[in-house]
């Protein structure tokens, strides 16, 4: 019975922790907020800042390994620990490099991985002194998430929206398609694909809207996707889940946006759709049992179900009768009491083998289920 720890209470936290039941595992979670998605899942909770040295090492000293749910951890804390033999997933060198946008695209620049042209700015000054390389995207070097720490820049009229913080400036990308990568990496270096899934963004929000997996694609761009986010990965130097998103442009070129080192929205629908999940995964990545079967049961796609505009309090979902009535269509709710415009609040996997009948039901699904208040 190994002692495993999870930074972060949230949405992959809960997801996590609902795999974890098939194992012999003791989990621990760290969190600030008691009543978070993961609380009440987890063996043993611990009330504590995931950002402060002190919590963070006083968590992980007694256990196995220990894993995140979100970037903006202690990484100092996850440092000592490791030297102290906690195994860490992914390891503290990798999450530094991730969790600094500047950092990432330097890494991607210095590995010759393709990825957008950028330019470093410290300040709204160095920004508007480089309004010739817009049209672009504005990310600020630290905090960003879920959209947020992002700004389209398509004019010298747009600057203003720029982060006076360190940011990077990267050049828009004419995009195509959005695909996600999902790479298992255990600690003796083997590694094991998801297939690529193809992701909708919701542009005014910047977050995924839904999904649809695998993804269709000729041999020659997936070969390109495959082999440029296993150089990411391997170029990382760490066991644990990482999620590759890449842009493809009209020629079948392809470039890599960012990495996350961990779970991601984009791999829900393997909790359903593929022989073993991504959540499944990684227990057996840090259990250090085999890699599971990525392969796909059926095709699938995902709905994020996100609080509505103009709702704020507590969380009421109006049409989830209809969805639940729907065939081949799995509803997670996220346990989140209190909604706000843009929340994630739970997604809706879809499964069948016709491509038509996901789309359509994808469609359904967003029109008629709401979470309001």
């Amino acid at each position: 019975m190994q002692k495993i720890g999870i930074l972060g209470g949230g949405q992959l936290g809960r997801m996590l922790l609902q795999a974890a039941a098939n194992y012999p595992v003791e989990t621990f979670v760290l969190e600030n907020d008691d009543q978070c998605p993961s609380a009440h899942l987890c063996h043993h909770f611990v009330k504590g800042d995931i950002r402060n040295f002190d919590d963070v090492y006083n968590f992980g000293k007694g256990l196995d390994a220990i894993t995140i749910e979100i970037e903006s951890v202690n990484d100092e804390a996850l440092d000592k620990l490791e030297q102290e033999g906690v195994r860490v997933y992914p390891r503290p060198s990798a999450l530094r490099t991730i969790k600094n946008k500047i950092l990432q695209k330097e890494f991607y620049k210095e590995a010759s991985i393709p990825t957008s042209s950028f330019v470093v700015t410290q300040n709204l000054a160095e920004l508007r002194a480089n309004a010739n390389f817009l049209p672009a995207v504005h990310k600020v070097g630290v905090g960003g998430y879920d959209g947020r720490g992002v700004q389209l820049l398509n004019t010298a009229a747009d600057i203003e929206k720029g982060f006076d913080a360190p940011a990077v400036l990267e050049k828009m990308v004419t995009i195509h398609r959005e695909i996600s990568q999902i790479i298992a990496v255990n600690d003796k270096g083997e590694t094991a694909l998801y297939p690529p899934v193809d992701m909708i963004v919701d542009p005014r929000l910047n977050l995924l809207d839904y999904q649809l997996a695998p993804a269709e694609m000729t041999d020659r761009v997936l070969w390109k996707v495959e082999a440029i986010s296993l150089a990411v990965v391997k170029g990382l130097k760490s066991p644990g889940i990482f999620a590759v998103e890449l842009f493809v442009d009209k020629q079948g070129d392809v470039f890599v946006n960012e990495t996350a080192p961990r779970v991601h929205n984009s791999g829900h629908h393997t909790i359903e759709a593929n022989y073993s999940s991504q959540f499944d995964m990684l227990w057996r990545v840090m259990l250090q049992y085999p890699l599971g079967n990525t392969d796909h049961i059926l095709p699938a796609a995902i709905v994020n179900l996100v609080g509505a505009e103009g709702f704020t309090g507590e969380a009421k979902y109006e049409g989830l009768d209809e969805v639940l009535k729907m065939e081949n269509v799995f509803v997670h709710l996220y346990g989140k009491k209190q909604t706000k415009p843009g929340r994630k609040m739970g997604h809706v996997t879809i499964v069948s083998k016709e491509r038509q009948d996901l789309t359509y039901k994808a469609n359904r699904i967003k029109n008629i289920l709401k979470v309001v208040s």
